[in-house]
């Protein structure tokens, strides 16, 4: 099995090392001192699970690695619209791609069935911008459960979890995703196939919907906001509305907020992927997790006024940081 990991950042060199560790061909495509520091010693791996390091190949160059039979997507949602150069070599007929997003992705609604099957959501793929690039039929769904952080260039830190939930947007037990799921499961990684992986699109966002915006206004760790009780009261409230368009749209969650925010806390003094792209200058990945549920909850009728007074709050500190 032939893995290119397009955007090697703290989850994708995990998953690349994890891949790599298990016998796959694994090519790590990333930039910097980061890239320079794979290359020159690996892929430095801390974790409670045990250290190890990995010395898969890496490059810039997506040219340099070919065609292969699977992308692991690692890059932000907002970056990939302008990934077409750096993918493209990366194909061939049967490429899939492993989108590890959070948020709703492009591919929502392809295959989905229903009054909203075709539908384009169009904070997460404007003027079919997304779809030009990443053709939704490549797209095999990945919610990730595991967190990490670089802890330095080419260092991992891994925190928690590794369950990587995997499957198709027809909800088919695909050879693909079977092949997968057992590449990364030889290589310590939890990786179940489920058909019906919107129900855990909707677990994850649970948390990141109302996490990740608060964290990068307040400057907060999980455990603060958990236990902050105001703070604590308004990610229940947009919890509460963020299930509420979920079942709208025939999705099963399957799991209490107050289990959601439990787990959230047991997490400790960690930083969402937000607030460390706000301190390291990095645009924010917003729109995949606010926009796109306000839009659909217009789209199904679901009043979300929460979401909504966070959502522009939160959009003028991301135009703002982007200035």
């Amino acid at each position: 099995m032939k893995v290119a990991v397009l955007g090697a950042g703290a989850i994708g060199a995990y998953v690349g090392a994890a891949l790599h560790r298990a016998g796959a061909d694994v090519h790590l495509i990333a930039r910097g001192p980061h890239l320079a520091a794979m290359r020159q010693h690996g892929v430095r791996v801390r974790s409670p699970r045990g250290d190890f390091t990995a010395h898969p190949h890496a490059t810039d160059d997506p040219a340099e690695v070919g065609p292969v039979d699977y992308v692991f997507l690692g890059l932000k949602a907002n970056a990939y619209a302008a990934c077409g150069p750096l993918i493209e070599p990366l194909l061939h007929g049967t490429t899939a791609v492993v989108a590890a997003q959070n948020g709703i992705p492009w591919w929502y609604f392809h295959r989905h069935g229903g009054p909203y099957d075709g539908h384009r959501v169009e904070s997460v793929d404007p003027d079919g911008a997304v779809s030009a690039v990443l053709a939704p039929e490549r797209a095999v769904g990945c919610v990730v459960y595991a967190a990490t952080e670089l802890e330095g260039p080419g260092v991992v830190r891994h925190l928690e979890g590794t369950r990587f939930s995997i499957g198709e947007p027809d909800r088919s037990l695909s050879a693909r995703c079977l092949a997968f799921s057992g590449a990364m499961r030889a290589g310590g990684l939890k990786c179940p196939v489920e058909p019906g992986l919107r129900d855990d699109i909707w677990v994850k966002l649970l948390g990141n919907i109302s996490f990740n915006p608060i964290s990068a206004l307040a400057r907060a760790t999980m455990r603060q906001m958990c236990l902050h009780g105001g703070t604590r009261r308004v990610i229940e409230i947009m919890m509460t509305e963020t299930l509420t368009v979920a079942e709208a749209l025939g999705c099963e969650v399957g799991v209490s907020i107050e289990r959601r925010l439990a787990g959230a806390e047991r997490v400790g003094d960690h930083r969402t992927s937000t607030l460390q792209d706000l301190e390291r200058g990095k645009p924010l990945e917003l729109d995949v997790l606010l926009a796109a549920v306000v839009e659909l909850a217009d789209i199904t009728g679901v009043e979300v006024p929460t979401l909504r007074t966070v959502h522009a709050i939160s959009d003028l500190l991301a135009l703002r940081s982007a200035a």
